[in-house]
């Protein structure tokens, strides 16, 4: 049996110290944050008896762990963290532990972009043809909520992110896929080279026999694809590859060998953008990889629709048509967004700074963006930059509620009104879950 260090009581946090309890493990919890003790023991009973520190690490306790299990949002080179370094406490996380205890075979999609999307595809593929599959990870159920009853006849679809890749060791995916790799987090990890670092990490422990999915059009994961022994798939929506998936037309082709095979018409999804043809391409690896039938796969394709905040349609008020990106949590997503219009778009963007840049962004406003709504912390940034590139229509709003009312008067019949923030949620809202259905309210009670 082993002690555990549970740091952050989030939802990742609760369940895996709930899963550690499960599996006969010792557990202590702590979080940097004070806590109500009593209302957290009452609110999660299998809990109840396991010790709880707040605001200050238990020193007396560190040299008995097994490990430090760092909840996500928990910087690894904070004050807490550095203590627990240099108490020589072993550092892990929510996926590797889950990993540790659990069975089964794993997919894990990482990316800065298009991780909801496919591994949403991909659970549903797995679930469409196999007994037992399960969909989770930063997508909102934690892996460790379902290690305690998986078999090695389970599948797994998992959302990974670069937060919780730092923190691994052995965790060991059969097929893993890297999406693409834009600029996001440089708040957390400081540096584009320690980003790229972490999201090519998922590919650490696996061997020639797994497989690992990556974004040809993409320069770094390109050049990343030569160095690896493991089976390199490549997907583009950009060129025809002599291997992999690519983009022909309407039709989503995949050549193996000297067979070219078409995938599926994209004319026959209900998803929109190229973005989301990418995403599909990537799944279609994944399932290939996991074993599932390409009949399964089409079907599984055809019936498949947008995931909730994610260029979600919303509702049409006199003509105008409300789309939810509110996913869209930084600005490589928010353009693709844009692009997936397809007519003029009233946006709504800002929020909690990351330290993104937004050039690019404003670059595809022209001739698609007739007016931009600005709210959060990052309004003034993005104004300035809007000025910089000459695009003047924008207009403030301190509260959500009053940009989607400026939004909703500027649009006219055939419009449509973009939340698409390009930015994180945490200057007004818990998550970016809180601020898309907030917008799906007020969309919805906008008058006729």
């Amino acid at each position: 049996m082993g002690k555990y260090l549970v740091f952050g009581l989030g939802r990742s946090g609760i369940s895996a110290a709930e899963m550690l309890l499960e599996n006969g493990q010792e557990v202590v919890l702590y979080d940097g944050k004070n806590i109500d003790t009593v209302s957290f023991r009452t609110e999660h009973q299998k809990l109840a008896e396991v010790p709880v520190y707040c605001c200050e690490l238990p020193e007396g306790e560190l040299p008995n762990l097994t490990a430090a299990v760092l909840s996500p949002g928990v910087p690894l080179d904070s004050p807490d963290v550095m203590k627990l370094k240099n108490a020589n406490v072993p550092l892990s996380g929510e996926l590797e532990i889950a990993y540790v205890f659990g069975k089964g075979n794993i997919g894990a999609i990482t990316g800065t972009n298009g991780k909801t999307t496919t591994t949403s595809l991909l659970g549903k593929m797995l679930d469409d043809f196999y007994n037992d599959a399960r969909t989770v990870g930063n997508i909102g159920i934690p892996y460790t909520r379902e290690v305690s009853t998986s078999t090695v006849d389970t599948y797994f679809a998992i959302e990974v992110s670069s937060f919780q890749l730092e923190t691994i060791d052995t965790f060991h995916p059969k097929a893993s896929a890297i999406l693409n790799i834009t600029e996001d987090h440089l708040n957390r990890h400081h540096t584009m080279e320690n980003y790229i670092a972490a999201k090519e990490s998922i590919v650490r422990n696996q061997t020639k026999k797994d497989t690992v999915v990556l974004n040809y059009d993409d320069p770094v994961l390109k050049e990343f694809g030569k160095t690896l022994e493991t089976k390199v798939v490549y997907f583009s929506s950009s060129e025809e590859l002599k291997q992999g998936l690519f983009l022909r037309g309407d039709d989503i082709i995949e050549r193996k060998g000297d067979e070219e095979t078409v995938i599926i018409n994209t004319g026959d999804l209900q998803i929109l953008g190229t973005h989301n043809f990418e995403n599909v391409m990537a799944a279609v690896a994944m399932g290939e990889a996991l074993g599932v039938s390409l009949d399964s796969i089409r079907g599984t394709l055809r019936r498949f629709t947008a995931v909730e905040h994610r260029i979600e349609y919303v509702c049409s008020k006199r003509g105008v048509a409300f789309y939810n990106d509110s996913k869209g949590t930084n600005p490589d997503a928010a353009i693709k967004a844009v692009l997936a219009m397809g007519r003029p778009t009233v946006l709504i963007g800002g929020g909690f700074d990351k330290g993104s840049t937004y050039d690019e962004w404003v670059l595809t406003f022209p001739g698609r963006v007739k007016k931009l709504v600005l709210i959060g912390e990052t309004a003034q940034t993005i104004a300035k930059c809007c000025d910089k590139h000459g695009f003047t229509n924008y207009e403030m709003a301190t509260t959500l509620e009053g940009a989607v009312l400026m939004s909703y008067s500027a649009a006219r019949t055939g419009d449509a009104v973009l939340l698409s923030p390009a930015c994180a949620s945490w200057d007004m809202f818990a998550d970016y879950e809180e601020r898309g259905r907030e917008f799906k309210k007020l969309a919805k009670d906008l008058p006729e």
